[in-house]
C-alpha cells in the first residue's frame, strides 16, 4: 500500500475521531453553531471554497479505486469532500439551510452524523496505523 494513503487514512482518521468527540461533548454548541452558519452566506462561500479546495487536493493526489479498502475509503472522502465543496459553493443561501436543516434534518438525526463520523474515524485509523507501506 502506498505510504500517501496510509498517510491519508491516519490523517483524516485520527481528524475524524477527534472531530467526533469534540460533537459529542459540546452537542449543543455544535448545533447552534452549523445552524448560525448555514444562515450566514458569506461564511457559507468562504466555507464551499476551502472544502472546495480541499476536496480538490484530495481527488487530485488520490483517487485509487482499487486496491485496499482503505484506498477506497480516503478516495470517497475526497470525492464527498468536492461534492460537498461544489454544494456549498453553488446553492443558493435560502436552499443551503433547508437542505442542511430541513432536508437533512441535522438536529434530529446529530447522532447518525455523529456515528458516520466516529465509524469512519475508527475504520481508517485502524487501518492506517495497522498498514505498512510497500517498499
Amino acid at each position: 500500500m502506498s505510504s500517501r494513503t496510509i498517510f491519508l487514512g491516519r490523517l483524516f482518521g485520527l481528524y475524524c475521531l477527534l472531530a467526533g468527540i469534540s460533537m459529542i461533548i459540546r452537542k449543543q454548541s455544535i448545533i447552534e453553531t452549523v445552524t448560525a452558519l448555514v444562515h450566514n452566506a458569506p461564511l457559507m462561500f468562504f466555507i464551499g471554497v476551502v472544502t472546495l479546495f480541499g476536496g480538490l487536493a484530495m481527488v487530485l493526489a488520490h483517487n485509487v479505486w482499487s486496491g485496499s479498502g482503505l484506498a477506497i475509503v480516503v478516495t470517497l472522502l475526497g470525492w464527498t469532500t468536492l461534492a460537498k465543496g461544489l454544494l456549498f459553493l453553488f446553492l443558493p443561501p435560502a436552499s443551503e439551510a433547508n437542505f442542511f436543516l430541513g432536508t437533512l434534518h441535522y438536529e434530529k438525526l446529530f447522532y447518525f452524523y455523529l456515528s458516520i463520523s466516529l465509524l469512519t474515524g475508527i475504520y481508517l485509523t485502524w487501518a492506517g496505523f495497522a498498514s505498512r507501506a510497500r517498499s
